[in-house]
């Protein structure tokens, strides 16, 4: 009985086993031939490739920050004066009962890219900036503590240098403006601080401006950044750098699938200028740059894609100098064809200083050319340019509203003292907004000043109701208005 079991148990397992070797011989397998197949195994041979060629020259980096003390009499915190007056009440607390108190050194981390063999590494200014030490980790293992970093905020660009005693492998800049959207990219960098990563993506959009920085046309990409991934760089499938891998844009705090770089064409005349100088210098205008809206460009009658309106100029900057004025929509500039404010900022921003350009613009329907000799811009311009806070303050009484929707003051008015308008601004004062009114829909508020109305200044009253009665409200009445400290164009009716 025992043989026979032994027997039965034998050969069930036989059977087992051949049942096995049917299935896998059942097995479906794509054919090596493949065309899918080696199309993707080409790519992912590509991947591994750049992957493998650039690593050596990608760097995580770690700041450290000087220790703060904490800015309290006797460096104590109020929560210990409190307790400590139950014991003494109110007579003079010993201060030799307290120890000067710090706040611990910070420490952060980021990514950056080695750009030169001498040791020269490309960065965010964000990485860097406000540190007293900065230590670079090579791929190899190596840590070497910077010898000097210089960083410009406008950009969020930065070099740092080090010192290895030898030469350090370097990567390759590519061109930016050639890269277009489906282009793959592979971003690298040192995302949570847990070791170089390489990731991949395509190029999503470009030129997107996000309010980061003061001077942005990020490439947008897919491909994973997470904190930690700033400063390190974007690469094609050459090898080369196209951009710096800079912000994301996130809910959750981590990969959404919408990161920027800073294209690498912008970030390298920054680097040049660091590197050869420590600091960078940009020619500027002098204007209040306005995006026009497709009513505005309607209005304005220019076309989408082309031009960037004057709302403000800057008394005694070179814009001013040139005879520039408010309304005014720049067309072209030394010889570039101007798409918007952004692409008007990066022309100017590099010219050279002291030297006169032709600037074409379109004023009330006609082309004219204006003479710019461009300036360094100062240090403190765009903090000067910043609007200032906006009143809100409703003045109180029954308002008697225009066709507009609008109540309608001059600025000598005791109405207009609630506003806290600058006295050297011109023009009639907009006192109260009807709800649901076409200025209430042109998002015109009560304290805004209206300067111009079509192409007439109005300084009173009179002139706002005489200008006024020329225009069309089914057309589109063009307002330029002062908000704060800045100027815009507001375009109200023709819905």
């Amino acid at each position: 009985m025992k043989n026979h079991l032994g027997l039965v148990s034998t050969v069930a397992g036989v059977c087992v086993i051949a049942a096995a070797v049917a299935v896998a011989q059942q097995q479906l397998r794509v054919p090596d031939t493949s065309p899918g197949v080696e199309h993707a195994e080409a790519l992912s041979f590509t991947f591994r490739n750049v992957a493998k060629t650039v690593l050596p020259a990608v760097v995580s980096i770690e700041t450290r920050s000087k220790a703060v003390q904490i800015n309290q009499p006797g460096g104590r915190s109020p929560f210990e004066d409190e307790f400590f007056k139950r014991f003494f009440g109110d007579n003079k607390i010993p201060e030799e009962m307290f120890r000067q108190r710090q706040m611990p050194q910070q420490r952060g981390s980021g990514s950056g890219f080695i750009i030169d063999s001498s040791g020269i590494i490309l960065t965010n200014a964000h990485v860097v900036e406000g540190a007293e030490r900065v230590v670079v980790k090579m791929e190899d293992g190596r840590e070497l503590t910077a010898t000097d970093w210089e960083a410009d905020s406008r950009s969020d660009v930065a070099i740092v240098r080090v010192d290895a005693g030898e030469p350090l492998p370097s990567m390759a800049l590519g061109n930016s403006d050639d890269m277009e959207i489906g282009d793959w990219v592979l971003a690298l960098g040192n995302p949570f601080d847990i070791g170089t990563t390489v990731t991949s993506g395509i190029i999503s959009a470009k030129q997107r401006n996000t309010g980061i920085n003061e001077r942005e046309s990020y490439l947008q990409t897919d491909a994973a950044i997470n904190p930690g991934n700033s400063g390190g760089p974007l690469v094609n499938l050459r090898g080369e750098v196209v951009g710096i891998n800079t912000a994301i844009s996130t809910r959750s705090g981590g990969y959404d699938g919408v990161g920027f770089a800073i294209p690498i064409n912008n970030a390298r005349w920054v680097a040049d200028q660091l590197i050869a100088d420590g600091s960078v210098k940009r020619a500027y205008l002098g204007v209040r740059l306005q995006e026009m809206n497709p009513r505005l460009r309607d209005q304005f009658g220019v076309p989408n894609g082309h031009g960037t309106l004057v709302a403000d100029v800057v008394e005694g900057a070179p814009a001013s100098a040139a005879g520039m004025e408010p309304g005014d929509v720049i067309l072209n500039f030394a010889g570039q064809d101007v798409r918007n404010s952004t692409h008007l900022q990066g022309i100017v921003e590099q010219l050279t200083v002291g030297e006169t350009y032709p600037m074409t613009v379109l004023r009330q329907g006609s082309e004219t050319t204006l003479n710019v000799t461009v300036e360094e811009m100062p240090g403190d311009f765009t903090a000067a340019m910043r609007r200032s806070a906006q009143p809100d303050n409703e003045p109180e009484g029954s308002p008697a509203f225009n066709e507009l929707g609008l109540e309608i003051a001059s600025l000598g008015s005791p109405e207009a003292e609630k506003f806290s308008v600058d006295s050297s601004v011109q023009g009639v004062l907009i006192t109260s907004v009807e709800p649901g009114s076409p200025a209430a829909q042109a998002r015109l508020r009560a304290g805004d000043v209206i300067e111009r109305v079509g192409d007439i200044a109005v300084t009173t009253l009179e002139e706002y109701e005489a200008a006024a009665a020329e225009q069309s409200l089914a057309q589109g009445i063009v307002l330029l208005v002062r908000r704060g400290d800045g100027s815009l164009f507001v375009v109200v009716g023709a819905e």
